[in-house]
């Protein structure tokens, strides 16, 4: 077994909202703005977020970013969105944030609801398989999953007992809901 001490190798890891069960960041936000949702996702409430951006100084993963810029009917970043024409492709569920708020992953909270709510809506229980979030339904190798890990039958809940997953940063105590599998290095057989 080759020991990754022996062979280092740094790479640049961006990393999205880990959705922390003991989420640092919302226990020094002033006006609990950030919160933590029923189904387990750190959520974000963006009219109530006055920016003074403790949450961003709080976070052991830095991931939160704060809006400088105000996006929406400003000529300096007109993509079309200044006209109503332009700005019917925005999506309706999705808020559009103004500027001097914190923003972050909301692990997709507008799917996660409609999936809930559609399956309230036929009278039936959601099948494993059907969350999704953005970026897990553009990953089209199955490296990103998202699943019901409480589920003792999902397809996740396999990888959640692998040998190979592990949290990032496992050491602060924040319980994160993200996880992540090992490289496989030594992939040749001797």
């Amino acid at each position: 077994m080759e020991l990754p001490a022996d062979n280092p190798q740094v790479v640049f890891q961006p990393v999205m909202c880990q959705h922390c069960n003991h989420a640092p960041c919302e226990t020094v936000c002033p006006v609990a703005a950030t919160s933590h949702g029923r189904q387990g996702q750190n959520q974000m409430i963006y009219n109530r977020c006055v920016g003074t951006r403790y949450c961003a100084n709080n976070c052991p993963y830095k991931v939160r970013r704060f809006n400088w810029f105000n996006y929406a009917k400003n000529d300096e970043f007109d993509y079309h969105m200044n006209n109503d024409l332009g700005r019917m492709v925005l999506n309706p569920d999705v808020t559009v944030r103004s500027r001097g708020v914190m923003e972050k992953c909301s692990m997709c909270i507008q799917k996660t609801q409609k999936t809930i709510l559609d399956a309230k809506r036929d009278g039936r229980v959601i099948e494993d398989g059907e969350f999704h979030t953005a970026c897990s339904a553009a990953c089209d190798k199955g490296a990103m999953v998202f699943g019901d890990v409480n589920d003792k039958d999902a397809k996740i809940h396999d990888r959640v007992e692998d040998k190979r997953m592990y949290h990032l940063l496992e050491y602060v105590g924040t319980k994160p809901n993200v996880m992540y599998q090992t490289k496989v290095r030594n992939t040749s057989e001797a």
